[in-house]
């Protein structure tokens, strides 16, 4: 029997939207955490530490996103450790995210101007207070924009994991056009909702990028 789409098949996508957000925020967490790791160590004095990161980089901005989500999905079981789909995607987001959150930390520590780093050298600052007290300050302000604007392509790509089985905005989109045969309302419908969630951080991201253009 076909569904017609009303009230509770808007409900049904709504219900979804939960899911999104809260994969949003633990890979973007995540990602921040492992991410500014990864910045520290391509700006760090010792090379080995910036090969690593910089491999690390090329891996994730060199691979499709979806690849990466079937990579965890289907490979940590071969080492025994068998993840359902929530895990998966939280893991391989996180990575995907840490990727890109270091290149763009990476990028905003070494646009501090040098002179300041000098400046902490010479007081005799170690390579961990340079960063804390002196570097990365300045550096969050530089990254608030392009931050913003990466957790915005973050959250539209949670719509891959539908492809593993999980359950988010997509995922429910497509569940409810597959009972009603009305895919034009229920993707349509999703892509309001993407449009609404998205939109506002567009915005500040753009806003904030301005603003610090007028300042500097």
């Amino acid at each position: 029997m076909i569904r017609q789409f009303g009230l509770s098949e808007i409900l049904s996508i709504l219900a979804g939207v939960q899911s999104t957000v809260m994969l949003s925020l633990v890979a973007f967490a995540g990602g921040g955490i492992v991410g500014l790791a990864i910045a520290l160590m391509r700006t760090s004095e010792r090379s080995w530490l910036q090969r690593i990161a910089s491999g690390y980089i090329d891996f994730f901005q060199g691979t499709p996103l979806l690849m990466q989500l079937f990579l965890v999905f289907y490979g940590l079981p071969v080492f025994g450790y068998k993840v359902g789909p929530w895990t998966a995607v939280s893991i391989g987001l996180t990575l995907h995210a840490s990727a890109f959150l270091g290149e763009i930390w990476r990028g905003s520590i070494q646009a501090v101007p040098k002179g300041q780093t000098e400046a902490a050298k010479a007081l005799g600052l170690s390579y961990f207070n340079r960063m804390q007290d002196v570097v990365l300050p300045q550096a969050m302000r530089i990254s608030i924009a392009p931050t913003v604007s990466f957790l915005v392509q973050l959250i539209k790509g949670t719509s891959l994991a539908a492809i593993v089985g999980f359950v988010e905005l997509s995922r429910s989109a497509q569940m409810i056009a597959s009972t009603t045969y009305k895919p034009l309302l229920a993707y349509g419908f999703a892509a309001i909702v993407y449009f609404i969630i998205c939109f506002p951080l567009s915005r500040f991201s753009m806003k904030i990028e301005k603003r610090f253009q007028v300042k500097t």
